[in-house]
């Protein structure tokens, strides 16, 4: 299996420096900074990029599960909220919420509903975010 790697850059202190971060395909170069990271500034930071892996991670590991399951996906669609929360003097990660809905012909919804909580079981990045509580809300669309 490949290895997939990221570079980022931060130049100055913490609250008025700035930053990028790129993807080592080359898919994607953004700028965060403190605003965009503990405020509402422009830019991106380390919390959006989870949250973005996170929902592609699940959406993929769904689409795989119902397929193996003998359904075939049409659609499935996952937002991530990643939140950040101060404790004390440092930060965590305690919880990140999965929302999914899905498009999939003939299936019911105790089968999909079983098929989206091992799919958040089992995509590598929950197993990696594991520490956080990850709560997940799955919807089935109705064709």
């Amino acid at each position: 299996m490949p290895t997939r790697n990221a570079e980022a850059i931060w130049e100055g202190d913490l609250k008025k420096g700035r930053g990028t971060v790129k993807l080592g395909s080359g898919a994607f170069q953004g700028a965060y900074s403190f605003s965009s990271r503990f405020e509402s500034g422009t830019g991106t930071n380390p919390e959006e990029l989870i949250a973005a892996a996170h929902a592609g991670c699940f959406s993929m590991a769904l689409a795989h599960g119902l397929t193996q399951a003998g359904f075939t996906p049409r659609r499935v669609h996952t937002t991530a909220k990643v939140h950040l929360e101060k404790s004390g003097d440092s930060f965590s990660i305690p919880r990140i919420e999965l929302q999914t809905d899905a498009d999939v012909p003939g299936i019911d919804e105790r089968a999909f509903q079983s098929q989206a909580d091992a799919a958040k079981q089992n995509c590598p990045v929950s197993k990696l975010l594991a520490a956080a509580k990850i709560t997940l809300e799955a919807r089935l669309a109705q064709s």
